[in-house]
C-alpha cells in the first residue's frame, strides 16, 4: 500500500482508462476523487471501486467551464484540505479533417486538453504538499502525426509540452510532473475504431506486441509515477503503447 494516507484526484474518471487509473491508485492506498460531468456515471464508479475497500470521493465538473473548474477546486481543498496525486486524464476527440473542423471547434478541444489541466495544476499546485505528484495523460498523438485529426494532435503535443514546462516551474517543491502517452487501448472512447475490422487489424500489425491494449495495462505506469520510487524523474513523457512508436 505505498500510496497509502495520499489523495488523488483523477479528472475523466467515470469510465474506461480514468476508471482504470483511479482503480489502481485506490488499490495501493490512496483515496481518489473521481472527476466527470454526469453524476449518475460517477456513482457507479463509486460504488465500483468501494466494493474492493477503496476511500471515494465524487466531484462533478465541466472542464471546459472556468467557473465550473473553479468551484470544483475549492469544494476538493475544503473536503480534502490537501491534494498529492493530480492525474490529468479527462480528455476531448474530434476526429474531423482540416477543411471540416472550424474555429469554434479547434478552441473546444484546446479547453479540455490543454486549457483545463494547466488551470487545475495553477489552481491546486499552492494545496499540494512538497514532493507532490502530477501526471498527464496525453497520447502517441501527441509525439507523431497523421491527416485528418489536427486539433486533437495539437492539442496532445501542447500538453506535452506542458508536461516539461510544469515541470521546470514545480521542481524547486520537489513536485514532479510527467506524462503518460497511451497508445491504441480498447476502450468505449475507440470503439468505432475497434468495430472496423480492418482498421483494427492494422493497428494491431502495426504494434510491436501485435494487439491493442487492455486498460488496466496502463495503471502501473500512472501508479509507478507516483509512488516513493519515481522520486527523480520529473518532465518526462512514457509511452505505453505496445511499441507502437518504436516500430517501423
Amino acid at each position: 500500500m505505498k500510496l497509502a494516507g495520499k489523495t488523488a484526484l483523477v479528472t475523466g474518471a467515470g469510465k474506461g482508462l480514468g476508471l482504470e487509473i483511479a482503480r489502481g491508485l485506490a488499490e495501493n492506498g490512496a483515496h481518489v476523487v473521481l472527476h466527470g460531468r454526469k453524476p449518475a456515471e460517477l456513482k457507479e464508479a463509486k460504488r465500483a471501486l468501494e466494493v474492493v475497500g477503496a476511500g471515494v470521493s465524487v466531484l462533478v465538473a465541466d472542464l471546459a467551464d472556468e467557473a465550473s473548474t473553479a468551484a470544483a477546486c475549492h469544494e476538493l481543498v475544503e473536503s480534502r484540505g490537501s491534494i498529492d496525486f493530480l492525474v490529468n486524464n479527462a480528455g476531448a476527440r474530434d476526429r474531423r479533417p482540416l477543411d471540416q473542423l472550424d474555429r469554434a471547434a479547434f478552441r473546444a478541444l484546446l479547453e479540455v486538453n490543454l486549457i483545463a489541466p494547466f488551470d487545475l495544476v495553477r489552481q491546486l499546485a499552492p494545496h499540494m504538499p512538497d514532493g507532490g505528484r502530477i501526471v498527464n495523460i496525453t497520447s502517441i498523438a501527441g509525439q507523431i502525426a497523421r491527416a485528418g485529426d489536427p486539433g486533437y494532435i495539437a492539442t496532445k503535443g501542447g500538453l506535452d509540452a506542458l508536461t516539461r514546462a510544469l515541470a521546470a516551474e514545480l521542481g524547486h517543491r520537489a513536485i514532479t510532473v510527467n506524462a503518460v502517452a497511451p497508445g491504441f487501448f480498447a476502450t468505449e472512447a475507440n470503439a468505432a475504431l475497434v468495430a472496423d475490422k480492418a482498421i483494427a487489424e492494422r493497428l494491431s500489425h502495426r504494434t510491436s506486441l501485435g494487439r491493442w491494449g487492455v486498460p488496466k495495462e496502463l495503471v502501473g505506469a500512472v501508479v509507478f509515477l507516483c509512488s516513493p520510487e519515481a522520486s527523480f524523474i520529473t518532465g518526462v513523457t512514457l509511452p505505453v503503447d505496445g511499441g507502437y512508436l518504436a516500430h517501423f
